[in-house]
């Protein structure tokens, strides 16, 4: 009888040891979801989840095989077990965080700043979650349940162990890179890539499935026909172009129309990128009111000035990729979908408008109110040919609003005039030689609720269309607040450097569109866009270029935001460098915009697709960018510039 019952007991252990692992796998991948999410509903479930099964069972495997592995080269379950819990859970720790601080999920690129965004998130007064305090307390416990469970297990003869690991590891492997960085096999499983909306491709297929896939964007191939001979073809025809009257793109611009001789050639130049922003008045076609007027100023401007829409790479956050397309005239669509250049590609001294404007003489600074190494800005700005950078670590004395979720409270755009003002008479004191100043602001980053503000200092909704949730409209009023606080500072500037004694151009324009609250039903509901973060409506940010010494009002359109710095040299008549020169063709000839999957045709007509001769086009701006960014730099030569490291 006693030896049955030990029979009976060993075979529960040998039952329970072989259940052990998928059971332990599961709970992780749950706990990983729960902790990345911030929440695991019902909703979550059915709308996410379970439509995309597939790619969590691939995750559920993904954690088992890490668990055979570690167990089959160590014989220490405990150890395997605590090894696949952080596995999933340090990862969904770090997704929620950044998540919180810019809107996208935690990338594989995001492993060269971890330093950085560890110090970010504990100045932001990130808490830790409940999820991860009982993720933390399940870990243990599972630890301590295989300490107990696989003790005293036989050990098997080598052969057998042996075969165990090359039957792991090939299994693993063979998951890694036959089915998740394979694009065909991961869509086989119905898993689909999103590069414009890394948040939704998360919410969609889960963090392991979204981290691992997203591996497959790190890899940079030259054009098929790349060379020096290539290169110089494309601008033999820019020069040649350029010395053919074809009539300008924007014919009552200043540059159009004033004689070459007596336009401005060295103004100062001041681009001031202002957190989402967009006019928000516009939803007042659609139902909405507020109890004041928003852009009073923006829309006086645009009488006398050039104005128009920058089509967006990103939605919902990405701001990185916006700045570095008006800095540089490169395209975001041709890198890896998802990445952030200046993290991972901004390593070097690279051409850009400030570093070509450095070479013909100019001071350059930027100025933007969070962490220097947010972004890596710290390191990516001397590489685009900035001198002089001012962070948050620099400024004293400003004042900052919306602590609801920033528990220090973000830089108001006020203070951000200031700082600009500030540091542009820092370097007229220094030097006579023109100025370029680039600032990026804060105030209205996302998320939005009403509490961010007093109720005395909030824009208020006054009516809006049925069906938008309370906290919506809340949300919608944190948000116009910041609008009409952006207008403000739009004035301020204005009125400032209506006043100085030299030629100076200010660029100002929004980086992208958030969701308000927590969806789209403030577009959906209004009739604005639809509930789809590719919808162009949600690509189309506010643009204004105005100078103190022109009057003429210009209508950009829509142009890309690659497009920002050649038409600004456009209008105002400065000397372009032969790349910005193809640009401004392109614009022309090819299309005002190809981004994000659409392309926006000099009509202003928005297509899916490009025609052949869009097509070269844009085959010869990958040409042109791929030399400058990773290539030999043959268009350096044509142009003439030299590029020198960073001191």
């Amino acid at each position: 009888m006693k030896e049955k019952q030990q029979m009976t007991s060993s075979l529960g252990v040998q039952i329970a040891r072989g259940f052990f692992p998928f059971a332990a796998s599961l709970i992780f991948l749950v706990l990983t979801e729960w902790v990345a999410r911030g929440e695991l509903t019902g909703e979550i479930w059915t709308e996410y989840i379970l439509p995309h099964l597939a790619s969590y069972i691939l995750s559920w495997l993904f954690l088992f095989l890490i668990w055979m592995m570690v167990d089959t080269i160590t014989r220490l379950a405990p150890l395997a077990t605590f090894l696949t819990g952080l596995t999933g859970l340090l990862p969904a720790t770090v997704n929620f965080y950044t998540l919180q601080l810019r809107g996208e999920p935690f990338l594989p690129w995001d492993l060269t700043q971890m330093e950085e965004a560890a110090g970010v998130a504990s100045a932001a007064g990130l808490k830790i979650q409940t999820s991860m305090v009982c993720s933390g307390i399940l870990l243990i416990v599972l630890t301590a349940v295989s300490f107990v469970l696989y003790r005293r297990r036989p050990k098997p003869v080598w052969t057998v162990r042996l075969v165990s690991i090359a039957a792991a590891a090939a299994a693993f492997l063979t998951l890694v890179f036959g089915i998740y960085l394979q694009p065909a096999a991961t869509q086989w499983f119905g898993i689909y890539s999103d590069a414009w909306m890394q948040d939704r491709y998360y919410r969609w297929y889960g963090l392991i499935t979204g981290f691992v896939t997203n591996l497959t964007n790190l890899e940079i191939d030259a054009p098929d026909d790349y060379s020096e001979e290539a290169v110089n073809a494309v601008l033999d025809e820019v020069e040649e172009a350029g010395r053919m009257t074809t009539g300008p793109n924007f014919p009552d611009s200043y540059g159009a129309t004033t004689d070459p001789d007596q336009i401005e050639k060295t103004p100062t130049i001041i681009y001031v990128m202002d957190e989402s922003y967009w006019d928000v008045s516009e939803l007042e076609q659609y139902g909405v009111t507020f109890d004041t007027d928003l852009s009073p100023n923006l829309h006086a401007l645009q009488q006398t000035s050039a104005y128009g829409k920058v089509y967006s790479p990103s939605f919902g956050g990405g701001t990185c990729d916006v700045e570095f397309e008006a800095l540089t005239g490169y395209s975001v669509g041709f890198l890896p979908s998802g990445c952030k250049p200046y993290q991972q590609h901004v390593t070097h001294p690279m051409f850009a408008l400030p570093s070509y404007l450095k070479s013909q003489g100019y001071q350059t600074a930027a100025v933007h109110c969070y962490y220097a190494k947010y972004w890596s800005r710290n390191t990516a700005y001397p590489n685009l040919g900035f001198d002089d950078f001012i962070s948050l670590e620099d400024m004293h004395g400003v004042d900052k609003v919306r602590s609801y979720y920033w528990s220090s409270g973000l830089v108001t755009d006020d203070s951000m005039g200031d700082q600009i003002i500030q540091e542009y008479e820092n370097l007229k004191a220094s030097s006579d030689a023109p100025v370029f100043l680039h600032a990026v602001t804060m105030q209205n980053h996302t998320n939005y609720n009403a509490a961010n503000y007093p109720d005395d200092q909030r824009v208020h909704v006054t009516s809006a269309p049925a069906g938008l949730k309370q906290s919506t409209i809340g949300a919608l009023e944190d948000f116009a607040t910041g609008v009409r606080d952006a207008d403000a500072l739009l004035g301020k500037l204005v009125n400032y450097f209506s006043q100085v004694d030299e030629p100076v151009i200010l660029v100002f324009w929004g980086d992208h569109y958030n969701p308000i609250d927590s969806g789209y039903d403030v577009y959906t509901k209004t009739g604005y866009a639809s509930a789809d973060s590719n919808d162009p409506n949600l690509h189309q940010t506010t643009l204004l270029m105005w100078s103190n010494y022109s009057n003429l009002q210009v209508d950009l359109g829509t142009i890309a935001a690659y497009e920002v710095s050649p038409v600004m040299m456009d209008i105002f008549g400065l000397d372009q460098p032969l790349y910005f020169q193809y640009l401004n063709r392109q614009l022309r000839y090819g299309y005002r915009s190809c981004t994000a999957g659409k392309t926006v045709n000099w009509d202003g007509t928005i297509s899916d697709s490009l025609t052949p001769q869009q097509e070269r086009w844009r085959n010869n701006h990958w040409l042109l960018q791929y030399d400058l960014m990773f290539g030999e730099g043959y268009a350096l030569d044509r142009m003439g510039i030299t590029l020198d490291e960073p001191e």
